[in-house]
């Protein structure tokens, strides 16, 4: 990509498009197409055929997608399905019509099975059953991910997926309902301080094992693999380590300055025994994660504490 290339990076204000787009801007891109919901739905076909037929982008990160943790997953299954094929069809489509020459579709690692080997490669997808609780987002991702490999063996063009692991910081969902463990637990353990709470309750058991990567990291990863010109098998972008719930919270009350007990409701799901990816393929193309877990909380709370007011939570 050169300063001027065309780069469209679909869903630019959440967590992944954010430091993507800063990421392009700190290495001096300065033709970047970004659109708010608002001003192009991409869940509506004529609105993203009109704009690609129009822009013509040369290189599109799709980050766009209806995300969420378990609670949401668990209660709205048909949108997690239904919204994010929209997406997925709609961009990678009207990408292949009007030419464009790298596309970056961002999978997830809860595509592969629910009892995967562990850690988990990129050749484990589609090998068994999927964690029932978020399986209709997977099937969606995974619909994603085989379209790309579609275009490009059909057609020759150079779409790419990457499997990113679990996410946080900057621009993320700290609802308590809506949003991914990490996030949720700097909201609950920062509000149970300020309330001068004695406990803070953790869903599940705190025994499963995740693994987490700052943003920043991840926007780097991306556009690192995207300057990779005929570079289009799948990879998973992660930092090859996990940490189990339990410790995780520990760790969050000790950077939120929480002094109270941990208790953990057995009565909610664990989702996923183990969620941990391999990331030889990433590494051997020369790319490793700088961030470690404590930096990365660390940061996400302070930006946590300078935007609260303006968060809806």
């Amino acid at each position: 990509m050169e300063a001027d290339t065309k780069i469209y990076v679909a869903g630019h204000r959440g967590l992944v498009g954010a430091a993507i787009v800063e990421r392009l801007k700190k290495s001096g891109f300065t033709n970047l197409l970004l659109r708010t919901h608002g001003e192009l739905d991409l869940i509506n076909r004529d609105q993203v055929e009109g704009f690609f037929n129009s822009e013509k982008p040369d290189y599109v990160f799709l980050a766009a997608a209806r995300v969420g943790g378990i609670h949401a997953n668990n209660t709205y299954p048909v949108d997690f399905i239904v919204d994010n094929l929209a997406i997925e069809l709609n961009v990678i489509s009207a990408a292949y019509a009007n030419h464009v020459k790298r596309l970056m579709f961002l999978g997830s690692s809860c595509i592969y099975p629910k009892l995967c080997p562990q850690p988990m490669k990129e050749e484990y997808l589609l090998t068994g059953s999927l964690e029932p609780t978020n399986e209709p987002y997977a099937v969606a991702k995974i619909a994603g991910i085989k379209m790309c490999e579609a275009y490009n063996r059909q057609y020759g063009t150079e779409f790419i997926s990457v499997m990113p692991t679990n996410l946080y910081g900057p621009n993320d969902n700290f609802d308590l309902q809506n949003s991914h463990v990490l996030p949720a637990l700097i909201r609950k353990f920062h509000d149970a301080k300020e309330r001068g709470d004695e406990k803070v309750v953790v869903w599940g058991t705190g025994t499963p094992r995740r693994e987490f990567l700052y943003v920043d990291d991840m926007a780097d990863a991306c556009v690192y693999v995207m300057n990779k010109s005929g570079f289009t098998d799948r990879v998973n972008i992660g930092v090859g380590d996990d940490i189990s719930i339990g410790e995780l919270a520990e760790l969050v009350g000790e950077v939120v300055g929480y002094h109270g007990r941990l208790e953990f409701d057995t009565s909610k799901p664990d989702g996923t025994p183990q969620k941990l990816l391999d990331v030889g393929r990433l590494t051997s193309l020369g790319w490793q994660a700088e961030t470690s877990l404590k930096d990365g909380i660390q940061r996400t709370y302070q930006w946590f504490l300078e935007n609260r007011a303006h968060l809806r939570i």
